[in-house]
């Protein structure tokens, strides 16, 4: 008799894919606590430069992690040599992106030229973003490949690449912004290239752990639960062939979770920069520290949504979609009893925790303290929701649901949240209070949609891997 993935498997998965994200967090920190000593245009250059930056790849990054989908149904048919075909157009699309975004190079000056930026921000952040954009393909290839290992249940191998892109890039940063060791000092340039060859140092471990599981054919029974309902294998599934047809499926699949993730990124730099940015810098401030302080909730959140991902994909490849919803339970009830402890923390003390954010030689600081505590107070009420919306949305990617999610975030966006922000802060004069309840909102009917969405079935008659395994 089979048995539902434990809590144990849960934490073992989702432990290493929260460490992997801190250090990306802690990459981005140590960019911009190294830089600041330049200055504030310089801050400002590769702060945002690096936000912009990451607008660009979110699209290619957001496709990749269908790649994990596919290769834990594989990996829950115990057919390893398929899997690792998607490992390869994992690969083929960060080739692709690549090749895009170097053609793209030449235009970021003149797009950046139409925003309110100073000419001499302008000028060193099109710098900053031509050399980071070097580095696509192999951001886009780490991910593919964490994503890929992910799906067969190794989570360790993306943890270990972000560790060391955070090691590199710290003591790059050293070397290269300040000119230590004989090197010329490259200032914001020298933050960029850091980044390159931390990310390419990150994309190494990758793929030494993909040429060291080469010859591995098959997976182990034990490691996914037997296989109730077997899912019948083509004739030619294991023969190792790549093919058009395949990633084109893929990229079916795929690119509405990358558009996905790059319009809801899309819709939150429009509310930050169109809508709390006319509330004035403090109210930017007191907003961007909130999302900061969140992040801390969101990454353990996500770790666990995305474990469950893993074990949602191979169970249905395994033909045991009975064993989906309690997988989804579990999952979320680690996840709420999380968030919902770090919300009632933001709700009792929000002020000793914004304090981080206080610097004495600011005016102003004191006004962002107060303001942020009380968007902070605001934000406890969405963490359950949160909650809700990760590990349903990474569900439903398992399983290959993508597209509904895409017109259900559109639609939610962009039609409810922006235009809601937009009245509340101009029609309304709610200012940065009430354009927080907005994302409230904005969270409430995206979770009710979610739940709604996973409780009417579709995703069991969707077949991924083109094999006959909805069930």
């Amino acid at each position: 008799m089979s048995s539902v993935p434990g809590l144990r498997a849960l934490i073992t998965l989702a432990w290493p894919i929260v460490l992997a994200r801190s250090a990306q967090s802690v990459i981005s920190f140590s960019d911009a606590a190294m830089v600041a000593p330049l200055g504030d245009d310089a801050l400002a250059a590769a702060t945002t430069g690096a936000m912009n930056s990451l607008g660009i790849l979110v699209l290619p990054m957001g496709i990749t992690f269908i790649v994990q989908s596919y290769a834990a149904q594989l990996a829950g048919q115990g057919d390893l040599a398929s899997a690792r075909r998607y490992a390869w157009y994992g690969l083929w699309l960060s080739a692709l992106a690549m090749v895009a975004t170097i053609v793209a190079i030449p235009a970021i000056g003149p797009v950046l030229s139409l925003t309110g930026h100073a000419p001499a921000v302008r000028e060193v952040m099109a710098e900053y973003m031509a050399i980071r954009m070097l580095s696509t393909g192999v951001v886009v290839g780490t991910e593919a490949l964490g994503n890929w290992f992910a799906g067969l249940g190794d989570t360790q191998v993306s943890m270990r690449a972000s560790l060391v892109a955070m090691v590199v890039n710290i003591a790059l940063n050293w070397v290269l912004i300040y000119g230590h060791l004989g090197a010329p000092a490259l200032g914001v340039q020298g933050a960029a290239w850091a980044s390159v060859f931390a990310s390419v140092a990150g994309f190494a471990v990758c793929c030494h752990a993909f040429w060291r599981a080469r010859h591995q054919q098959t997976i182990d029974p034990a490691a996914i639960g037997p296989v109730e309902h077997p899912v019948p294998v083509l004739p030619d599934s294991s023969d190792g062939r790549l093919g058009m047809r395949e990633f084109s499926r893929m990229m079916r699949f795929g690119l509405p979770n990358g558009l996905n993730w790059f319009l809801e990124f899309a819709a939150f730099l429009i509310f930050i920069n169109l809508v709390v940015a006319e509330l004035g810098t403090v109210a930017v401030a007191a907003m961007m520290a909130v999302v900061a302080v969140n992040s801390v909730s969101f990454m353990p959140a996500f770790g666990l949504g995305s474990a469950g991902a893993v074990l949602v994909g191979q169970a249905i490849g395994a033909g045991n979609h009975h064993y989906v919803p309690r997988i989804v339970v579990r999952t979320f009830s680690v996840a709420a009893a999380w968030q919902g402890l770090v919300g009632l923390l933001y709700f009792t003390i929000p002020v000793p925790l914004m304090t981080i954010f206080a610097r004495d030689e600011v005016e102003t600081s004191g006004d962002v303290v107060v303001l942020g505590a009380r968007l902070l107070a605001i934000s406890a009420v969405w963490q359950l929701l949160d909650a809700t919306v990760i590990t349903l949305t990474e569900a439903l990617r398992a399983a290959g649901d993508t597209a509904w999610p895409l017109v259900l975030r559109i639609a939610l966006a962009w039609v409810i949240w922006l235009p809601l922000a937009w009245l509340t802060v101009f029609a309304w004069d709610g200012g940065a209070v009430a354009a927080t309840w907005s994302m409230v909102v904005y969270m409430f009917f995206l979770a009710l949609a979610m739940v709604l969405r996973f409780r009417s079935g579709a995703w069991r008659r969707i077949d991924l891997t083109g094999r006959g395994a909805a069930g």
